[in-house]
């Protein structure tokens, strides 16, 4: 007699586990516990065989009917359906493996080797926020070049150009890994060209004449913002290094004895030594009775990080953001550098 989905229902465990069969080698099994386990018995190669089909309620009654009748047509073909069945799980398994989210963390973990502190944080932001909420779960193997697009366009589309650069250039590597360990047979990223907007880079102009330096240094001088921006802004002429070393300078690297400052730079993991004028020297000391007992030279107000890039870079000016000096002193640096060297050829 065929069960019926009331039959199932209200079976209850007895001491002993039995089953109430549906016909064709499917019953159901009822457990002590309480547990209903669908269960379908055939032979195969002259061998007694039982294939699990599921647990009710998860799986119902119709459910447990469509997946025996299947395993009964693979029987018919000669086809195990227990073999199918843990087959279907190795390759599950497989393409869990090498699903694009898996991938991408190991790429992550070998390309930021020897990358700045922000670089990485960046990235990987890039990572989990704009990419693997939506291509993460899926095989690489399976990820086409309109997939890829789709999450392209997703960015472009907000109006932020230079992230979906940075957004590409992160998949790319990830497929370019993917390729190299085996995972996938292409890029999906590099038939890509001419599908995305051009990004439009506009470089802060530097400053080279000397009536322009000036005014910009006057400008630092009558800044009557806080001390701490205050003292970075005077104390970026004097030592001549790149935005993010200054504003993540620690106590522990300085010292006002000797006017030195040792650290590690950021870009090219090297150790750096930078002498402190004597002006240098008095900014720090006059800093240091407010920020000497945190760890950064110019910490964040709320937090135990460096102050902001913007709260240090940009200051506001009326209507106009005016930049801070920090890039254009290094740009003015390099050009008289090159300057020399100009004259120098023509000796």
């Amino acid at each position: 007699m065929k069960l019926t989905d009331v039959n199932v229902k209200k079976a209850k465990p007895r001491e002993k586990m039995y089953k109430l069969f549906d016909g064709g080698g499917l019953y159901i099994q009822i457990e002590p516990t309480g547990g209903k386990l669908w269960r379908y018995q055939y032979r195969f190669e002259e061998k007694r065989k039982l294939l699990s089909l599921g647990k009710y309620p998860d799986v119902s009654l119709q459910e447990a009917r469509k997946r025996h009748m299947e395993a009964r047509e693979q029987l018919a073909q000669g086809i195990d359906p227990s073999a199918v069945k843990k087959a279907r799980k190795i390759a599950g398994k497989e393409r869990a493996a090498n699903s694009f989210e898996v991938v991408a963390r190991e790429w992550f973990a070998r390309w930021k080797d020897n990358k700045a502190d922000y670089t990485i944080k960046r990235t990987l932001s890039i990572l989990e926020k704009n990419i693997l909420p939506w291509i993460g779960t899926r095989p690489v193997s399976d990820i086409k070049t309109p997939d890829v697009l789709a999450v392209l366009r997703r960015i472009e589309d907000r109006g932020f150009g230079e992230t979906t650069r940075k957004t590409r250039d992160a998949i790319s590597g990830v497929f370019r890994y993917a390729v190299q360990t085996g995972r996938t047979e292409y890029n999906p990223c590099d038939n890509l060209r001419g599908a995305l907007k051009p990004v439009q880079v506009k470089n802060l102009p530097s400053i080279t004449e000397p009536e322009k330096v000036a005014e910009l240094l006057r400008a630092i001088d009558t800044y009557q913002g806080g001390p701490v921006v205050r003292a970075a802004l005077r104390l970026a002429p004097l030592v001549f290094v790149r935005p993010g070393e200054l504003r993540a300078a620690k106590w522990t690297d300085i010292d006002l004895d000797r006017a030195e400052w040792r650290f590690v730079t950021s870009k090219t993991k090297t150790e750096h030594l930078v002498p402190l004028a004597r002006q240098a020297v008095e900014i720090l000391k006059d800093l240091y009775p407010l920020t000497g007992s945190r760890e950064y030279v110019f910490p964040n107000v709320r937090y135990r990080f460096p102050s902001a890039r913007c709260t240090i870079f940009y200051r506001r000016k009326g209507k106009q953001n005016v930049p801070f000096v920090q890039p254009r002193l290094r740009k003015i640096k390099n050009h008289r550098r090159k300057s020399r060297r100009r004259k120098t050829s023509f000796r």
